[in-house]
């Protein structure tokens, strides 16, 4: 019998997995909360998975340092089915409470994916701003995925509640923090602060980017 291959555990896998765990209970609880269509399990579970390892197979193929992690070590898809079991047992149970615990599980995702792109770049050799991309891009690219298979415009190029922005925020903190000399487990404390409080700040008070062009306004019969 074979067996499933590990990594070395480190504090960039602690990050990852975290934010696979808090990714999967994200997207499984808003895949139940889809008002336009009726997902059964596998939906919500498939959607689930991702939501949790799109964003970081997408960063790990950009990097091309192999097989992504997410199929090289089995503990990720494990991470990602019990948060989305997790998920499943609120069925039928998603008040107002669920709905405050999901603003700060969706705030923690932001923070420990920003970080945890931008240190997989940073250890992989690349300059400060590629993995500030790639941060970003861990951070907001599962759900991004997970918007495209719902049928609808990823949430990340709307008008909306800081995404993208608290994502950005998260990894340039760490990244400046890191550059600055400051040890990495404080540079890692910072960018998940930051991640972390300006996405949780951003939907617990509504604070939203403008969009670039306002609606149309209705033409006057005639014209």
């Amino acid at each position: 019998m074979g067996h499933f291959p590990t990594l070395p555990f480190s504090l960039f896998l602690l990050l990852d997995f975290l934010g696979v765990f808090a990714g999967a209970l994200s997207g499984g609880l808003e895949a139940m909360r889809n008002k336009r269509y009726h997902y059964d399990f596998i939906g919500v579970v498939g959607l689930a998975i991702v939501s949790a390892l799109g964003g970081g197979i997408t960063r790990d193929i950009l990097l091309q340092k192999g097989p992504p992690l997410a199929l090289r070590d089995a503990r990720y898809l494990l991470t990602a089915l019990i948060a989305a079991s997790i998920a499943l047992a609120f069925r039928g149970h998603i008040g107002p409470r669920m709905e405050r615990a999901i603003v700060w599980i969706d705030a923690a995702e932001i923070g420990f994916f920003a970080v945890a792109g931008s240190t997989r770049a940073i250890d992989s050799g690349l300059m400060v701003l590629p993995a500030l991309m790639l941060g970003i891009l861990t951070a907001v690219g599962g759900g991004a995925i997970r918007d495209v298979l719902s049928g609808r415009t990823p949430q990340v190029f709307e008008s909306g509640q800081l995404y993208a922005v608290a994502a950005l925020l998260g990894s340039a903190s760490f990244l400046v923090c890191n550059s600055a000399g400051l040890a990495r487990t404080t540079s890692t404390t910072i960018g998940l602060l930051v991640g972390f409080s300006v996405r949780g700040m951003s939907l617990l008070y509504d604070v939203r980017t403008q969009a670039v062009r306002e609606a149309s306004r209705r033409v006057p019969s005639g014209f």
